[in-house]
């Protein structure tokens, strides 16, 4: 087992932009990734398993809904903190990212925002120590980038709703408590429901023969007429605004995420090629892998400051969906970009467990595509930069 010799590069002094609160918070996640993630994430990704033993403390650095008033169990934490915790957690896996940004912004941001005070109270404080942990129900098999074509639907049967379809590449759902379920009424309107584990006709199905976000659980969610009382409907938004809204919080943590993904391959390829020697010299000396150094870091730095920029106008309340939308989609494409890069640089060693570059460029073909492929994203700038829409 490697130690975790992970530093963080920080080429334009970003430090300086953050508070004391905001680096308090996010050492002290780098500080769990580095114990409790890093030394078993390559054996849980090769068994294609969830470490269930990292709940709790993803609960306790803040990892579930650091954003929820402490009223309702979460830490008051503003957008920043809560990106720098997505970068940190992603650093260590995309997998473990994923299971922390869905709790927190397409479960707990759902019922904050949308649901009532009885709601709240109920589920909330649960799922911010991991006492619960949810998951949500948006992708079917026929629609993924056209939510609004949903076809899981629910029926107002007098004293309950009854809920029919099925959803799919659900992240938490076979082991979760709670899902926040997106589906059309009789008028054909989107709601959200909260369905609970154990509900008659409830099933998640596990999905298997993953080759990206491996270390993550990933299954169906299947509704056959289950009886879904008239108090788990979120009362206070629907229609397809609703669960946009959740992806819009959900595509931000990722904007942070992907950095966090970037920056362990640049720092492994960065400390690997001061140490391999080939034709009597460190192959960081050569110039062709300057060059790939040089870019990493060029790309990390813009993209640090995209979402610095992007979690200041989150606090103000003043970023768009769109704004939103360019960050997930550039910082994706450029960890990407550099997890083949970093490969390249360790040669065949870059495929191997030993580090952790392939893991990262394997999840990251997962993060490129939910919650918005890359296409999707471009044509979402171009519609906001041209009025036209190219979606119809």
């Amino acid at each position: 087992m490697k130690p975790d010799l992970f530093q963080s590069p920080d080429y334009y002094l970003l430090d300086e932009l953050l508070s004391d609160e905001h680096k308090m918070v996010r050492d002290a996640a780098r500080a769990w990734v580095k114990k409790e993630v890093s030394p078993i994430i390559e054996e849980y990704a090769q068994r294609a398993e969830f470490p269930h033993q990292i709940v709790k403390g993803l609960g306790e650095i803040g990892g579930f809904g650091p954003y929820i008033p402490e009223e309702y169990g979460g830490a008051g934490l503003d957008q920043i903190s809560y990106g720098l915790i997505m970068q940190e957690i992603e650093r260590g896996d995309s997998g473990v990212r994923s299971t922390s940004s869905v709790q927190s912004s397409l479960v707990m941001y759902p019922i904050w925002k949308y649901g009532n005070e009885e709601q709240r109270m109920k589920y909330l404080p649960k799922l911010a120590t991991g006492e619960f942990i949810g998951c949500f129900g948006l992708t079917e098999p026929d629609h993924g980038s056209n939510p609004g074509g949903m076809t899981t639907n629910y029926k107002d049967m007098g004293d309950h709703y009854l809920l029919n379809g099925a959803k799919m590449w659900i992240s938490n759902a076979p082991f979760a408590d709670i899902a926040i379920v997106w589906a059309k009424n009789e008028e054909g309107r989107i709601h959200g429901l909260i369905v609970e584990r154990g509900m008659q006709g409830f099933t998640t199905p596990e999905t298997h023969n993953k080759w990206s976000l491996r270390a993550s659980a990933t299954g169906e969610l299947i509704f056959d007429n289950v009886k879904v009382p008239k108090e788990n409907l979120l009362p206070n938004k629907s229609g397809l605004g609703a669960p946009l809204g959740c992806l819009d919080s959900a595509r931000y943590g990722i904007a942070w995420g992907a950095i966090g993904a970037a920056m362990d391959c640049y720092d492994t390829a960065l400390r690997y090629s001061k140490e391999r020697i080939q034709f009597d010299k460190p192959i960081g000396a050569m110039q062709l892998q300057q060059k790939k150094l040089a870019e990493m870091i060029t790309e990390i730095t813009k993209s640090q400051l995209l979402t610095w920029r992007l979690g200041v106008l989150r606090n103000e309340g003043k970023a768009t969906t769109a704004q939103i939308s360019m960050a997930k989609r550039n910082n994706v494409d450029m960890a990407l970009t550099i997890a083949r890069d970093a490969r390249q640089i360790l040669g065949g060693m870059g495929i191997t467990g030993e580090y952790s570059i392939m893991r990262h460029m394997m999840n990251l073909e997962s993060v490129v595509t939910y919650e918005g492929t890359h296409d999707i994203h471009l044509l979402i700038t171009g519609m906001d930069i041209t009025g036209f829409s190219a979606f119809k």
